[in-house]
């Protein structure tokens, strides 16, 4: 009886749609194809089809490579199918994988380049910057395609380590300009709620390069076929195969397989051993070996396990790759047909069988590591309850996940490591052995994008030592605090921490840890401002990163020391770039993000705004390029980059970079406030979406700096003055706390708070205004810095300070309460007008005219009036800034062709007038809004009624809709 179908049955449809999307169809050119998600049932057919598809892609003439995810549960390893596949690169391509190996040395990090080009030890190595290997591997297969088009196959995705999740969004994100092509599978059924590979699958999907393809069951006349296929004349019941199977491939060859017993079990598992029952005993004890594995298991290892003679070996392999439950690979391994199989005679085993296995596997890898790896070695012996071997294995596959740019995997197995230290802790060896692991926990904690996580484990095992523990370990600990405090918002005494620090550092220390210390102590002495303090810290810091070759630690040093920290910014411009340059050298991604953003921060404190947006820019396209678009600098970079397109009038594209593809849950926040502050400009009513980000406040302060605005303006719009100071008054209390009294911001907070309150202070009865007018004054108060402040404002700063200043005697004006003559009101407005020309803000600089051609219009310059009314039209419709707009609307700002207006019987005034009457104001609210008075409003609004032959301010509305003398 057959084993195996050898043709491919009721796919013809699927196989053209999957060579479809991968541009393997006769018409599409090599190359233009979509990457391809192809999800399915556990056993409908994902591995057959894609051998299929690999075998059209090499007829078409493209290299293959395929890379399998095993099922390692806790003991992952770290870019387990990308080993397999750069392994199949480097016996493809060997010359192309030395030469991508020289201009990128992260490659050699990994394995399978190591062992064939040389690399150093892991031990030696700084952890790598993982964005530097994702480039590296993108360049691999670069070079690969220029040969001939590439397809790369992952299987089985749903079990990939998270550090092959990131490298696959990192492909799947970041084009390609050769013909590469990646098809991904995964188990559909196998993804409840909470799987790691869910939020990435909703993100991999709304990529335009990239389609899910849902291979779905075979239908009933097809699974008819495949019984034929597969059993010939042997007089199988087909119907009831068809009825069990329900369309599953798998499930129909093992029925078939299983026709010939007396009673044909309905459970897969029962199902699938009684393939199992029709081998020997030498079969059954190779395959049961085997299962132990995992999915897979080199000739090698297989054979120093079983404790077979070769011979007996080969005769038991034999048997069961007859049987279809083994299939040999052409790289000497042997994999389970299908992982259900392997996973159902694993199942099968006793406790004490699969004990007595794993520990035969721990006494071979331990004698020989070529034939595993440091991750399978920890499995099998915590598996086995060999616990040392399982720690100082556990450890190992740390460092080699580091060392290879695989932080959350390295933070797993230093995790467990800890778990049983601390179970056993009890001599001083063990507990210096636990806080280096805490360290080396917290380090990969940190690059995987978690360092609260980090802080949270060194405080702990911190606190957790005996009160004479020596001060080294305390020392270390403490390092870790501080040097994850810099990327994230705690309430860690920072200054006060690394004092006891150092206090508590020994003389002998070990160079690193006292490097590292005093890294982390120059960096809180400049944020404090004490500068010769930290020069000589960083100083001592730097020597002994450079004598110890640890490139990326004295790369942060130089970047701290070269940073301005309070002082006037010019002289260290120069010192930041060499920084960037330095970092950049060595392939330190992290130093030189930094060095980047301290850059653009120092240029744009001397007004050199296109060369600070410009460094933004780069630092964030840099993120994007490795790979950690949310790392601690990549994502600053990007708010101020997006904050500058803002600014520029380039509103789509910034709305492009608030999309959160892959965000952290705590970044999310300040991102979505960034969205929230254009969609309110172009119309949208956010003002309840903006409130509700306030609880994250605790985790980024800086997303109240753009939310807040977004609330206060929205509470302006629909009348609700306390809704505008409370707001106000919650943002300026946490950032006061947080940054300062004079923090960055506040006047424009206040602009923007006391312009919000204009909008309703004319409707409010006379004898309120004067409470909130108190309230206003204080706001502006708040708002004003200082005369003899020793910090002065940039061009931003003065824009926003010139625009508060307006504000203020603007809304006076509207409340009649103190108000300014008109000239000092036009001359401020201009004076904001001419600001927010100086600091370009295409939006903030449209309403200033908006607002200045109000006040001129009041005087008696039309004229004036309507140039800076086009003008500002003009923006708001490029912009899409639709309130803005409906303002120039209601105001009777419509282009004028003649004095009497476009209706030849009502003036220019009378048209003005219209216009806010349709829009449902009183006279008393136009006569504040024209600055005339509510008596001569009330004499134009007659003359309109007579000229109208209306009878009442609804009727004239309504005639002059009619007749479009009102927008």
């Amino acid at each position: 009886m057959a084993q195996s179908a050898e043709r491919l049955v009721g796919r013809d449809a699927d196989l053209e749609t999957l060579a479809g999307l991968i541009g393997l169809s006769g018409t599409a050119p090599a190359g233009t194809g979509r990457h391809v998600l192809l999800a399915g049932d556990a056993g409908v057919g994902k591995t057959r089809i894609l051998r299929e598809l690999r075998g059209r892609a090499v007829a078409d003439g493209r290299q293959t490579f395929v890379g399998h995810c095993l099922d390692f549960g806790d003991s992952a390893e770290a870019y387990l199918p990308f080993t397999e596949i750069i392994d199949n690169i480097i016996s493809a391509l060997p010359a192309v994988v030395a030469q991508v190996a020289d201009a990128h040395p992260a490659l050699l990090r990994m394995a399978p380049v190591a062992r064939a080009f040389g690399g150093a030890d892991t031990a030696d190595q700084e952890a790598l910057d993982r964005g530097n290997l994702f480039a590296a591997i993108h360049a691999l297969l670069e070079r690969a395609a220029e040969k001939t088009p590439v397809l790369i196959v992952v299987e089985d995705t749903h079990w990939a380590d998270q550090s092959t999740r990131d490298l696959l969004t990192f492909l799947f994100t970041r084009p390609f300009v050769g013909p590469v092509t990646i098809v991904a599978s995964y188990r559909a059924d196998d993804l409840h709620r909470r799987h790691p590979l869910r939020r990435q699958l909703a993100e991999w999907t709304r990529l335009p390069s990239v389609e899910r393809f849902h291979l779905g069951r075979l239908s009933d006349d097809d699974v008819r076929l495949l019984v034929a296929e597969l059993a010939g004349d042997l007089g199988i019941d087909v119907e009831s195969v068809v009825r069990r199977a329900e369309g599953n491939a798998f499930f129909v060859e093992e029925l078939v397989q299983a026709a010939g017993t007396d009673e044909l079990p309905w459970d897969l598992a029962d199902l699938l051993l009684v393939r199992l029952e029709q081998l020997d005993a030498t079969a059954r004890e190779v395959v049961d070996t085997a299962s132990a594995a995992g999915r897979d298991v080199s000739d090698e290892l297989l054979h120093a396990v079983a404790g077979l003679d070769r011979a007996t070996l080969d005769a038991g392999l034999r048997q069961a790759i007859e049987r279809a439950i083994l299939v040999p690979r052409e790289d000497g391994y042997y994999v389970f047909r299908h992982a259900l199989l392997g996973e159902a005679v694993y199942d099968d085993l006793l406790p004490g069988e699969r004990v007595r296995l794993h520990q035969r596997y721990v006494e071979a890898l331990r004698g020989d590591l070529t034939t595993g790896s440091s991750a399978g070695l920890a499995r099998h012996a915590r598996l086995a309850g060999d616990h040392e071997t399982a720690l100082a294995a556990g450890i190992a596959a740390g460092d080699e996940a580091a060392a290879t740019g695989g932080p959350d995997e390295a933070s797993q197995h230093y995790q467990q490591a800890i778990a049983q230290l601390a179970r056993r802790a009890s001599s001083e060896d063990d507990t210096q052995r636990l806080v280096d692991l805490v360290v080396k926990a917290s380090d990969a904690m940190v690059a995987a994008g978690h360092a609260d996580r980090a802080g949270k484990l060194a405080r702990e095992q911190r606190e957790s030592l005996p009160p004479d523990a020596p001060g080294l370990w305390r020392a270390q600990l403490m390092t870790v605090e501080i040097e994850t405090s810099f990327a994230y918002v705690n309430d860690v005494e920072v200054e006060e921490l690394a004092e006891a620090a150092m206090a508590k550092l020994p003389e002998d220390a070990p160079p690193l840890v006292r490097a590292r210390l005093l890294a982390a102590y120059a960096r809180v002495l400049m944020i404090y401002r004490r500068h010769d303090d930290a020069e000589r810290a960083g100083q001592e810091a730097l020597a002994l990163a450079e004598e110890l070759g640890r490139t990326g630690l004295a790369a942060e040093v130089a970047t701290t020391l070269a940073g301005s920290w309070g002082r006037p910014a010019e002289p260290w411009i120069e010192p930041l770039r060499a920084a960037v340059a330095r970092a950049a050298e060595v392939g330190a991604l992290h130093p030189e993000l930094r060095a980047r953003l301290q850059l653009a921060y120092a240029l744009d404190a001397v007004d050199r705004l296109e060369e600070a947006a410009e460094s933004f820019r780069s630092a964030f396209e840099l993120s994007v390029e490795r790979g950690v678009p949310w790392a601690p600098y990549a994502f600053d970079a990007r708010i101020a980059w997006i904050g500058r397109l803002y600014a520029k009038g380039r509103w789509d594209e910034a709305l492009a970079l608030t999309e959160s593809y892959g965000i952290p849950a705590a970044l999310s926040p300040w991102l979505e406030s960034t969205r929230l502050m254009i969609e309110q400009d172009r119309g949208a009513d956010l003002g309840e979406q903006a409130r509700r980000l306030r609880p994250s406040w605790k985790q980024e302060v800086a997303t109240a700096s753009e939310s807040v605005p977004v609330e206060i303006k929205a509470a302006g719009a629909r009348g609700d003055v306390d809704g505008v100071i409370e707001a106000y008054d919650a943002a300026v209390e946490v950032l006061t706390r947080t940054w300062g009294q004079w923090f960055g911001g506040n006047a424009r907070l206040s602009a923007v708070a006391v312009g919000a309150i204009s909008t309703v202070i004319p409707g409010l009865p006379v004898g309120e205004r004067r409470q909130v007018m108190a309230q206003v004054d204080r706001i502006l108060a708040e708002g004003t810095r200082p005369a003899d402040s020793p910090k002065l404002w940039g061009l931003e700063g003065q824009a926003w300070t010139a625009r508060l200043v307006a504000e203020g005697l603007r809304v006076h004006w509207l409340a009649g309460i103190e108000p300014p003559e008109q000239e000092e009101l036009v001359d401020a407005w201009r004076k904001t007008v001419a600001a927010f020309e100086a600091f370009p803000h295409v939006h903030e600089l449209a309403w200033s005219r908006a607002r200045l051609a109000e006040v001129l219009r009041a005087g008696g310059d039309a004229a004036g009036a309507r140039v800076l009314v086009d003008q500002a039209r003009e923006s708001a419709k490029q912009l899409g800034a639709e309130p803005l707009l409906e303002h120039l609307r209601t105001l009777g700002t419509t282009p004028q062709r003649s004095a009497t207006g476009p209706s030849g019987n009502l003036t220019a005034r009378e048209s003005e007038i219209l216009a806010l009457v349709a829009a449902g104001r009183s006279n008393g609210e136009i006569g504040k809004q024209l600055f005339i008075s509510t008596k001569t409003v009330s004499v134009h609004v007659s003359n309109i009624l007579a000229k109208l032959g209306a009878s009442g301010r609804t009727e004239a509305a309504a005639i002059g809709r009619r007749r479009g003398l009102v927008e």
